[in-house]
């Protein structure tokens, strides 16, 4: 079970990449006696050698600012973490057959994992600069931006080929998820909140999907420790033909095993039975199957080549989640029905998210971003019409505290590939 980066640098360093013109030095060498003497008998004179030039790596930014591509000229991006299959499915790391299927896998473009590899390495960029960047007395606002300009130079923004795969998640304390600064918002972070970071990154339409949480004050720890931990077991767990409500069972397990003692009170940690982890598909951030936290007679199963979220979330309160405040998160549905639209702003709406978004998440600031403005009636108007999607903010009781952790995994044929592991979580 104890997995191995095959690479030879952990994913959040830089690795060796495009090289610089060095200065050149150039010097004379003597290589023994000369070749041969001419008739008055001078000797034959050695030619200057130069030596090889001198190279230099390019190296990321602080902030990250440099496209991934310069960074790995040659196009191959870091793999995540390798876990073996278990039990029936152990034959699969030395099946010739299933190498076989994984070679056609990274031949065919459709398939490859390049793409979700490098949105993974700029995830892990990303989040490392936001982690240690983090700090009391930022504004939500500036938590956003800084994460999300990370990720636009980072993946190199380009339309629907490659850019942010949903709305950066910065719910805190009793909200578990779907939080976003609106504009204007003025919210502050503060020493005793309890921060989610949920980044998501995507090329080619397949989205990195991962998340942490934060804290300021040692009181909430092992909130902190028993989410990680429950995360850690789902991704353990997870493998081809495991089934989700069996899965979610291990998840909860490790998560109720943990306590957390707050003003000399001990709390239980719940995991959130209304929220869940799930399959991810080309551009579409939730793909149909779901890994809930809590056990249940699901007998779905996991399946070769499959994306997973392997999500939880833990709270000291409830351990259950009501939508509650303003919305910033939207997303145009898959299955849209065709219906005509009485408002021309609506219908020019429309256009603009599927040019910008299609069917990915996206929130408020990035509409104004594309230059809309003065959109909410037109935005009321697709989502009364059942084409868009809102995604209100998910809340546990006020006064209570919620955590988030959070990988992608990857059902490879002959082994599961974490794919967003680094070495911070």
């Amino acid at each position: 079970m104890i997995a191995t980066v095959p690479t030879e640098k952990k994913p959040d360093e830089v690795p060796p990449a495009a090289a610089v013109d060095g200065e050149e030095d150039e010097e004379m060498e003597e290589e023994g006696a000369p070749e041969a003497q001419g008739a008055g008998g001078e000797g034959k004179k050695k030619k200057k050698k130069k030596k090889p030039k001198k190279k230099s790596k390019l190296e990321q930014t602080e902030p990250p600012t440099i496209g991934l591509t310069k960074l790995f000229p040659d196009g191959n991006f870091p793999e995540g973490e390798l876990q073996e299959y278990k039990d029936d499915n152990s034959y699969r790391t030395t099946s010739e057959e299933k190498r076989y299927d994984e070679r056609m896998a990274m031949e065919d473009p459709e398939v490859t994992y390049n793409n979700i590899r490098r949105a993974a390495e700029v995830h892990r960029q990303v989040r490392k600069y936001a982690r240690k960047t983090i700090r009391p007395g930022m504004r939500m606002l500036e938590i956003a931006d800084l994460i999300e300009n990370g990720v636009r130079n980072l993946v190199e923004e380009n339309g629907l080929e490659s850019g942010i795969g949903f709305p950066t998640g910065l719910s805190l304390n009793h909200c578990a998820a779907h939080y976003s600064p609106n504009s204007g918002d003025t919210i502050v972070l503060g020493e005793k909140d309890v921060l989610k970071v949920d980044i998501g990154v995507h090329v080619k339409g397949r989205i990195c999907d991962s998340a942490f949480t934060l804290t300021f004050d040692p009181t909430y720890e092992k909130l902190l420790e028993a989410v990680k931990a429950a995360t850690d077991t789902g991704v353990r767990e997870a493998g081809i033909d495991v089934r989700l409500g069996e899965l979610a069972g291990y998840i909860q397990e490790t998560m109720e095993s943990y306590e957390v003692e707050v003003n000399g009170k001990v709390l239980p940690v719940k995991p959130i039975e209304n929220l869940s982890g799930h399959t991810i598909a080309p551009y579409q951030i939730h793909g149909g199957k779901s890994v809930l936290l809590v056990k249940n007679d699901d007998p779905t199963k996991m399946e070769e080549g499959e994306y997973f979220a392997i999500e939880t979330f833990g709270s000291t309160g409830r351990g259950k989640v009501i939508e509650q405040g303003e919305v910033s998160h939207y997303a145009r549905k898959v299955d849209a029905p065709h219906v005509p639209l009485r408002l021309t702003s609506a219908k020019a709406l429309l256009k603009s998210i599927n040019k910008n978004f299609g069917t990915l998440p996206w929130c408020r600031r990035y509409l104004e971003r594309a230059g809309e403005s003065k959109y909410l009636l037109a935005l009321n108007h697709l989502v009364s019409q059942g084409i868009v999607q809102d995604y209100p903010p998910l809340c546990d009781v006020r006064g209570s505290m919620t955590a988030q952790f959070e990988h992608t995994i990857l059902l490879r044929p002959t082994r599961k590939e974490v794919v967003s592991r680094g070495d911070d979580y």
